[in-house]
């Protein structure tokens, strides 16, 4: 069997760098972190900048998150136009201020909403056009099927599924059998999203599902080796987080390369001795600088 490893889009952290380390290190097909459909059609520079691709990453797919059918195809037209490789609906994220307003998993709730979406975004678009969905909004409504029958009815090229419910968030055990009730339910390829924290976690989930690949989001962090799908020395693995802090300071702007390069050395952090006190002495460096020296005395 065959490994189809990628990245899942995460908000503040998928961001060209952690991308860019992720596909050098094996990752498959690419997504952005999400991108609010109204702030880049405004013109918003902080949402601009999330639409930056570097070389090396393609393809990339740009994820809009929204909830205006209109408003959303004129952010994905502009970011095909750009040069994005397939657009993305976030369909799946938790968060109280975003499902507040109707958006990410709160789609979940409305199917026809969903659907004049969906079919909104395939006909302004001329690339593929892709949803991450979760398990339903809650206990239920445990509607992934009924929603991934409906995106491949509008045209969707592929779904991601992230079995959890919106009100389990992240809690408990990721009930991969959602992920199978949707490979059973239609003909494109579905992707599976959702505990897997190693290439031997992944084989299972494929072997369980039937997935067509596997998203890994927080399973990453602090690891993006994972891609490898082996076996990483110790010596590799500093030579990667050497590389990411680099692209880190060269493509970020000053401020957002000191926030990123702390929250991904603490990361990078995980399981070494001492691991908790150097936390707290990263989130007290001054500069990125020296986080980084706190790092190494650690590493």
């Amino acid at each position: 069997m065959t490994l189809d490893l990628r990245l899942a889009p995460m908000a503040a952290v998928t961001n060209a760098p952690f991308r860019l380390v992720a596909r050098e290190c094996g990752a498959g097909p690419l997504t952005s972190e999400e991108i609010d459909a109204r702030a880049l059609v405004a013109g918003n520079a902080r949402t601009l900048e999330l639409t930056r691709v570097l070389p090396g990453e393609q393809p990339v797919a740009m994820q809009l998150l929204g909830a205006d059918p209109d408003v959303l195809a004129e952010a994905a037209r502009r970011l095909e136009a750009a040069g994005a490789d397939a657009i993305d609906l976030n369909m799946g994220c938790p968060v109280a201020k975003v499902v507040a307003k109707g958006q990410g998993a709160a789609l979940m709730r409305d199917p026809l909403a969903a659907a004049l979406i969906l079919r909104t975004l395939r006909k302004a678009i001329g690339v593929p056009l892709t949803v991450k969905i979760r398990g339903g909004w809650d206990d239920r409504t445990v509607n992934a099927v009924e929603i991934a029958r409906i995106a491949e009815r509008e045209g969707v090229a592929a779904l991601t599924v992230h079995p959890r419910t919106r009100s389990q968030q992240f809690a408990g055990v990721a009930p991969w059998e959602i992920v199978a009730a949707v490979v059973d339910a239609v003909r494109v390829p579905v992707v599976g999203n959702g505990d897997v924290r190693s290439a031997a976690d992944a084989a299972a989930m494929m072997r369980a599902t039937g997935c067509a690949a596997v998203m890994i989001g927080r399973g990453a962090l602090g690891a993006p080796w994972i891609f490898r799908g082996a076996h990483v020395p110790r010596d590799e693995r500093a030579r990667i987080i050497r590389r990411h802090c680099a692209l880190i300071e060269t493509h970020l702007a000053p401020r957002l390369a000191i926030v990123q390069t702390k929250k991904h050395l603490a990361w990078y952090c995980h399981g070494l001795a001492g691991a908790a006190s150097a936390r707290e002495a990263l989130f007290r460096a001054p500069t990125a600088a020296a986080a980084q020296d706190v790092f190494w005395g650690l590493w």
